[in-house]
């Protein structure tokens, strides 16, 4: 799977990713993570990548040109490959695990990280597919919310996680010894009885409970 993410801080998604299993999958070629700087698409000597808004006020505007190009050179042309390019956004849909993997059976995705006072929004209307927020909070830029989608949808990817490790262990609480663990102040800290039973079926329940809310 690639990743193609479209921001005037490029340094900001590579550096990101050089530790652990996400920069592992990446050097393997599992998948692939590139990081476009969105002023290579600029046609003027100051590389200017915003404006200000027809509405007025204060703040600048990310222009539609320089995305539209970008995303125009970087989706592929290989129709039998599956390409979505989606928007961060503060007004997008919030990204659950369900749309993490539903990213991860897709080729390609590219994310184009807003940044100033938003993007044109004919970007958010004809250009992506989709807008993702990863809540009711407001970033300085879209490459925390990129990088986010790219750990949570990557680890997904087949062949990024090894053996022992599972894309769904997150989602439901693990405990491990002691079984008992006594704070200074003498409150006793148990792990949940129906996980010392051995009873799988009954523990599988007991973690679908959490995953399901995912």
């Amino acid at each position: 799977m690639r990743f193609d993410v479209i921001t005037i801080f490029p340094d900001m998604i590579t550096s990101a990713f050089k530790e652990g299993v996400i920069a592992r999958a990446n050097a393997s070629g599992i998948i692939a993570i590139n990081a476009h700087n969105l002023r290579d698409w600029t046609h003027d000597r100051h590389k200017t990548v915003d404006d200000r808004p027809f509405s007025g006020g204060p703040g600048m505007v990310m222009k539609i040109e320089p995305i539209y190009e970008a995303v125009s050179r970087l989706q592929t042309t290989n129709y039998k490959l599956q390409t979505k390019v989606i928007l961060t956004s503060a007004r997008g849909k919030l990204f659950t695990q369900k749309k993490a993997q539903e990213y991860s059976k897709i080729d390609q995705l590219i994310i184009i990280c807003g940044r100033y006072e938003g993007v044109d929004e004919r970007v958010a209307k004809h250009i992506a597919d989709e807008s993702i927020s990863l809540g009711n909070f407001v970033l300085s830029g879209g490459e925390l919310a990129a990088l986010a989608i790219i750990d949570a949808t990557a680890r997904l990817v087949p062949g990024v996680l090894g053996n022992q490790e599972s894309p769904e262990n997150a989602l439901f609480p693990q405990y491990t010894r002691p079984e008992v663990f006594t704070t200074k102040e003498g409150k006793k800290l148990k792990v949940p009885q129906i996980l010392l039973t051995g009873h799988h079926k009954n523990i599988d329940q007991w973690k679908a409970k959490f995953a399901k809310n995912s």
